[in-house]
């Protein structure tokens, strides 16, 4: 794709996000709109307009920002709207797991609109969800978490381990 055809999307996109700002500002001068529940919905528009701008002018840099936002947004707007009942570990557990979607869904967006997959994201969406999970349905869920957060420094010791082990095998055949 040119240079040229990318400017012009990316002019074609904020030109879409400011007319959607825009109307939202006129019609609310017409209305009797609850702005106390705007807040509720601000980040995951912002998270929407970021994924919108990612898919459409196909780039990884705006999908990143937006799956984490929306995930966050998502989160804070189920908690405090239709899950607005939870109580307890509950909510935190539902936020956690809504935040891990938002990260798996800049890996599934990168996979589908842009040229390279990221996969990296997968790891602390997954980090969260388990963390969610293991809060949401406690017992051994959370036992296996506590036993995870001790042992995590020896997953570190034998990736560094394996590492070094590499680069003296790549080493030895290049000698």
């Amino acid at each position: 794709m040119s240079k040229e055809l990318k400017e012009k999307r990316g002019e074609l996109i904020w030109g879409i996000i400011l007319i959607g700002i825009g109307v939202i500002a006129l019609a609310n001068q017409f209305t009797n709109f609850n702005w106390d529940h705007l807040g509720l919905y601000f980040l995951p528009l912002l998270g929407g307009a970021f994924l919108l701008g990612g898919i459409l002018s196909r780039q990884a840099g705006l999908i990143i920002p937006g799956g984490i936002i929306s995930g966050i947004g998502w989160g804070s707007l189920l908690i405090a709207g239709p899950l607005s009942g939870l109580t307890g570990d509950n909510e935190g557990a539902i936020f956690m797991l809504t935040f891990a979607l938002g990260w798996g869904l800049i890996t599934v967006l990168t996979a589908v609109f842009t040229d390279e997959t990221h996969w990296w994201p997968l790891i602390p969406g997954g980090i969260m969800a388990l963390i969610g999970l293991g809060i949401l349905f406690g017992g051994i869920f959370m036992q296996g978490l506590s036993l995870l957060g001790r042992i995590w420094p020896a997953f570190l010791i034998v990736l560094g381990l394996y590492i070094l082990f590499q680069g003296v095998r790549s080493q030895d055949k290049t000698a």
